[in-house]
Order: structure tokens, then sequence, then C-alpha cells
């Protein structure tokens, strides 16, 4: 389901697990910003954001703000609540306490949410094609139990149409695995256009889970909803959240 400012994940999640994305609408920033950017390192007006990131948590029903990431395209899952002060340096993060907000930033990356079949852990992840390459879903899944199957939700980035990238990428996912292949059309130059949510569904089923959902926006083609890094250079970025009610 979509609403001006927050696309609900349309997936079977248990009735305890609580999820949400962001689009670009219903906050208070301006210029390249506008709207409602949750991003606090891309150059905004500090209290824009802090507003903005008070609206999302209203329009998500979120009983605590999330606890936000430094997120640097890597692979490291924290656990949340962290047991030290600080934010925490990660680009994935799970929990299973209830009313502790998972969330990542993206803005053409690929926004992952997962969840247990028992609703008892939750998972956030950010999978830019680094991280995605170097395991960061695999890190994530491995967060979890492997006493119940898990589900996840791919939320909006960019798609294959928009995302153009050298053959240094189709080569680093290929030497993971050649099934990667399928996820790369070829462009001119010698360079391809890469399936970011294919390589995503890969990983995934590779780590055994088969419940996959979402993954039909495209942030660079879809000017009117969302956030684009490729497409526009200074911009915003959304968020997708997941937690336990």
């Amino acid at each position: 389901m979509t609403t001006d400012s927050l696309l609900i994940p349309d997936w079977p999640a248990p009735a305890n697990v609580r999820a949400v994305c962001s689009t670009r609408h219903g906050g208070v920033s301006s210029g390249p910003y506008a709207s409602l950017n949750l991003g606090g390192h891309v150059g905004d007006d500090e209290a824009a954001v802090a507003e903005n990131r008070q609206r999302f948590v209203k329009l998500s029903g979120m009983s605590a703000a999330p606890l936000w990431l430094e997120q640097v395209h890597g692979t490291v899952l924290a656990t949340l609540p962290p047991t030290s002060q600080g934010t925490p340096v990660a680009d994935a993060c799970t929990s299973t306490e209830r009313g502790v907000v998972c969330a990542v930033m993206t803005a053409d990356c690929l926004p992952v949410l997962l969840c247990d079949q028992a609703g008892s852990r939750v998972a956030a992840v950010h999978a830019g094609w680094r991280g995605l390459c170097a395991g960061v879903i695999e890190t994530a899944v491995a967060g979890f139990a492997r006493s119940t199957p898990l589900m996840a939700y791919l939320g909006p980035a960019i798609s294959q149409q928009a995302f153009e990238v050298g053959a240094e990428v189709r080569e680093a996912f290929m030497a993971h695995s050649a099934d990667a292949a399928v996820a790369f059309r070829e462009g001119d130059d010698g360079r391809y256009y890469a399936d970011l949510y294919h390589l995503a569904r890969q990983r995934l089923m590779q780590s055994g889970v088969s419940q996959i959902y979402g993954g039909q926006y495209c942030t660079y083609r879809q000017n009117e909803l969302f956030f684009s890094y490729r497409r526009d250079g200074q911009t915003g970025r959304m968020a997708s959240a997941i937690w336990l009610d």
C-alpha cells in the first residue's frame, strides 16, 4: 500500500511485525532535499532533518525513533539497542526487543527488510552493490536462528534500466557465483546494466530465504516519489524501517 509519505510493504509478515518505507513526501526540507529528507549527512538544514525524522516517526506509528546507523557500504550487522553509546557503524541492524526500530537510509541502494515467521526477530539491511557483493545480506540472515523460516521485503531501489555499471562490478559478482551473470545486461563500451533486485533475490535464496516480496519500484525513474543520488547527485534520503510491536 502506498500513501503520499509512506509505502507499507505488502507481505505476509506476522501481525506483530511492523514495516514502512518513506517516500520523498511529507516533510519540510526544500530545494534538492524536498521534502521528507531523513539524512543528516547530505548537507540539508539540521532543524529540517530533525523535524522530518519526527514526522516520519509519527506517520509510521513508531513508539520510539529509529536507532540510525552510520552506513559505510560494508557488511557489519549491529544488534539493537547497542550496548555502548554512539552511532553504530554498520550497514545492517537487527533486534528482538519490542519497540526497537531497525532502519536504513537509501537513495538508490537497496533496502532489505527481514523477519522470521515467529515474529521474534527483525532486521534492516542497506545493500548497495558493494555491500551486496561482499555479503551484507548473508550476514544479516545469519543473525537469525535457523529454527524458523524467514521472509524478506525488497524496498525501493534503482532498477536495472537505470543502473549502469562497469565490467568490474559484474566480475565481482561473478567471482561469487556464475549465476549472477543473468542479473547483468550488456550495454555500450563494455559496460552493463545491473539488476540489484535480482542479485538480492539470488543471495537470499542461496541463504535459504525463499519468501521474497517487493522489488517493483525504481528510485531513479520515479522522481515524483523517491530521492535518487544517481539521478540528482545532491539529494535527500529515504528510510526503510522494521520493528516488533
